[in-house]
């Protein structure tokens, strides 16, 4: 998140994004989106934002991928979306199909890339707004939270609440099935009443897919738009589950919680918590007659409000004390401990067949071609699976019986390639994450990670006061570019150079905010109209406009580094009084450039 609340600041749209969640949160009315949408500053974000991703390079229906894009000029992009935009017609979305767990396949729509840029344009103009509209509870696809978090709560909700039962309710085909109409509706009911931006969001939804025809339901799953689409569906259900109870108007003697629930428990109310990561979600209620209730006023909902349905066979009501219930991978039983009960937390089993069978894939790579990559590829594996089940309460006993279970599987493969024992000076990545007392195997130089290596750790719940768009918020995620530095990268932002491209335009700014503004060679501070861009091997000897091949200069030590006529030269050297090792880096820059070495 630091690094994105830093390109915000590279393109001065931090204020902007602030403006829009200050406003939604007191409800304004915004009918003047497009302008913004389509701002130089906005759209230039929008492509950094994309070429960061590492679906870039997956082409859509017309082959393109990023590298098409970025090499053209920051004038023609901008001038393409623009004009692109006066008459949206998106191309054609490409099909995909990724395997699922349960051995059926999931349909992932891809978008042709210019008509990625355009939604991450949309995306960030009304992220800001959906985002002071969405309730606190929901996890899935928002700044800063996670599958961690979303754990966190139905653990405090069971731990502290005393909750024990649950409603799981799965909704069927969810990404394919959301009704247009009904979105459409539910983003002007949160004050975005552009209606150019909310027509444009329509053709968005009536892509045609490849092969398909053109959709009557669903966001595509894939694109950028469609997880922000998808939460505002979902937020009415959370807000209407909401206002029920936890968030149920009472009078202000009754304004604090402990006391509100007290009497509201005197009610007819229905007790119940909803908490949400994407489609999937979970009520937490006190007993079996209330969970019941709320199991049917939600399919009720869903059905009539949403235009949803549940999967019967999927959706249940489930006793905590006696079974656990499924949720992220995660498993949740209600178990007793001193004079309450108190949430225990596992590893679902599907998911521990799946996590053996990739264990041994990749130790058959390994037998088959005992390389540092391979090894490395392992490792990265276990520390992935390490870091995402560490928050379950039984992740030790749940990693010890899958290390026991592929004991023997490991040292028949890797009997005659490793060597089995002690981590010996080992690095610092393996003594930080795991221990030295235990024999693991070394492949080339590699000692491998040990699946059942891991403890428990702390899951704490989400601060509510932690968001990127406020300035308190951000205070608490990271430090901002300091102050000179971000003033001069406005002033660069501001001044295009026509003739260069935009992945060069981009990177420019990267590179100063990089090197605090300093001179790569003198290490003097710069000001934007002493700033000049350096390649360091030359476009015309086969160089490109890469992050890395970049230099930050001082105007006139780029003039020496590519000066040729020694007139030039010696002046040059006379004026800038370069030490003996700031002249070493110039002759480095020369060489790559084929020019003669300086004195």
């Amino acid at each position: 998140m630091q690094t994105t609340l830093r390109t915000w600041e590279y393109y001065n749209l931090t204020d902007t994004f602030t403006k829009l969640h200050e406003d939604a949160k007191n409800e304004c009315i915004f009918n003047n989106l497009y302008d913004l949408i389509v701002s130089r500053e906005n759209i230039l974000l929008a492509y950094r934002t994309i070429k960061s991703n590492t679906g870039s390079k997956t082409a859509g229906t017309d082959g393109r991928t990023i590298n098409d894009i970025k090499i053209k000029s920051e004038l023609e992009i901008i001038s393409l979306i623009k004009l692109k935009l006066e008459n949206y017609r998106p191309k054609k979305v490409r099909r995909v199909f990724i395997p699922k767990p349960n051995g059926k396949e999931r349909p992932l729509g891809i978008p042709c890339i210019i008509d990625r840029i355009i939604q991450q344009c949309f995306r960030q103009i009304l992220e800001p707004i959906a985002e002071a509209k969405f309730y606190k509870h929901s996890y899935g696809f928002r700044p800063l939270r996670s599958t961690h978090h979303t754990l966190a709560r139905v653990q405090h909700l069971v731990n502290i609440c005393g909750l024990n039962y649950v409603v799981d309710i799965d909704i069927k085909g969810f990404f394919d099935n959301i009704n247009h109409t009904v979105l459409l509706k539910q983003i002007w009911n949160l004050g975005i009443q552009d209606r150019k931006v909310l027509r444009i969001i329509g053709k968005m939804l009536k892509a045609e897919i490849d092969g398909e025809g053109i959709p009557s339901r669903g966001t595509p799953q894939g694109g950028i738009i469609s997880p922000l689409l998808s939460n505002i569906v979902l937020n009415d259900l959370d807000h209407w589950i909401a206002g029920q109870w936890e968030n149920f108007e009472t009078r202000k003697i009754y304004s604090q919680n402990q006391v509100k629930y007290k009497v509201l428990k005197r009610t007819n109310l229905k007790e119940g918590f909803i908490v949400r990561y994407a489609d999937d979600f979970k009520i937490l209620c006190r007993d079996s007659r209330t969970a019941f209730k709320w199991y049917h006023a939600v399919r009720l909902y869903l059905k009539e409000r949403l235009k949803l349905d549940i999967s019967l066979e999927k959706s249940k009501v489930v006793n905590l004390r006696k079974k656990h219930s499924e949720f992220l991978g995660f498993t949740i039983k209600a178990v007793s401990k001193k004079n309450k009960r108190v949430a225990n937390t596992g590893i679902v089993t599907k998911k521990k067949l799946q996590l053996k069978e990739k264990y041994k894939e990749l130790i058959k790579q390994i037998q088959k071609s005992p390389t540092v990559e391979n090894a490395r590829a392992f490792n990265s594996f276990i520390m992935g699976i390490h870091n995402y089940f560490q928050k379950a309460t039984h992740v030790a006993i749940e990693f010890s019986r899958l290390s026991f279970e592929l004991m023997y599987f490991t040292k028949n493969r890797l009997k005659g390639i490793s060597k089995y024992g002690y981590p010996i000076n080992a690095p610092p990545t393996f003594k930080k994450y795991y221990s030295t007392t235990r024999k693991t195997f070394c492949i080339n130089g590699i000692y491998l990670f040990q699946i059942g290596d891991v403890r428990t750790s702390n899951n704490m719940n989400f601060s509510q006061s932690i968001t990127p768009f406020t300035k308190e918020g951000r205070l608490t995620i990271g430090t901002k570019i300091k102050g000179d530095v971000q003033a001069e990268l406005t002033k660069l932002m501001k001044s295009p150079i026509s003739d260069k491209s935009i992945e060069y335009m981009d990177n420019r700014l990267s590179r100063y905010s990089m090197k605090i503004g300093k001179c790569e060679v003198t290490g003097a501070f710069l000001y934007a109209n002493e700033v000049h861009c350096h390649h360091k091997l030359p476009l015309s000897l086969g160089g490109n406009d890469n992050f890395n091949n970049l230099c930050i200069l001082h105007k006139d030590i780029h003039k020496l580094v590519h000066a040729t006529q020694n007139e030039t030269i010696i002046t040059l050297k006379k004026m800038l009084r370069l030490s003996s090792s700031e002249i070493e880096k110039v002759n480095k820059l020369r060489k790559m450039s084929n020019l003669e070495l300086i004195d």
